[in-house]
């Protein structure tokens, strides 16, 4: 497997909890987290990202070379809008389809290619650092 273990089993966990979004009635879903989020579009956010990681590593694997067109860092903030709109039982199918389907391509990922991502963009890669990192802001505004 070309996946280096760790980083499969640390994006895979951070799918697992995702999946545990699952459970949350539709008034949680909609939780605020910070100024202009909630929990559903916290989610959403997720699903864009990992499509963004997954169409990346496409690219790449089709040039041979690294390949990552620029997203602007304002895609988060244009989306805001479009994301709000999503229902949020479907916010949280989308992340778990998007993180699912981008697990699956890293393990079975040419390693030649994953250690150039890994060195370019290893976020791309190392997936559950972003979703950890929203995952825990999520829970933080949850009740316990």
């Amino acid at each position: 497997m070309p996946l280096d273990l760790e980083i499969r089993d640390a994006n895979r966990a951070a799918t697992e909890r995702i999946r545990a979004f699952e459970r949350l009635t539709d008034r949680e879903l909609r939780r605020p987290v910070g100024q202009h989020w909630t929990v559903a579009i916290l989610l959403a956010h997720l699903a864009f990202w990992d499509r963004r990681a997954l169409d990346t590593l496409d690219r790449t694997e089709q040039a041979g070379a690294v390949t990552s067109p620029d997203v602007d860092v304002v895609a988060n903030d244009l989306s805001l809008p479009l994301w709000a709109a999503i229902p949020p039982r479907d916010a949280v199918r989308l992340a778990i389809e998007a993180a699912e389907a981008l697990d699956r391509r890293l393990e079975v990922y040419p390693a030649e290619l994953v250690a150039a991502v890994l060195v370019a963009r290893p976020r791309w890669i190392r997936r559950h650092l972003h979703r950890n990192e929203h995952l825990d802001e999520a829970d933080a505004a949850l009740p316990a």
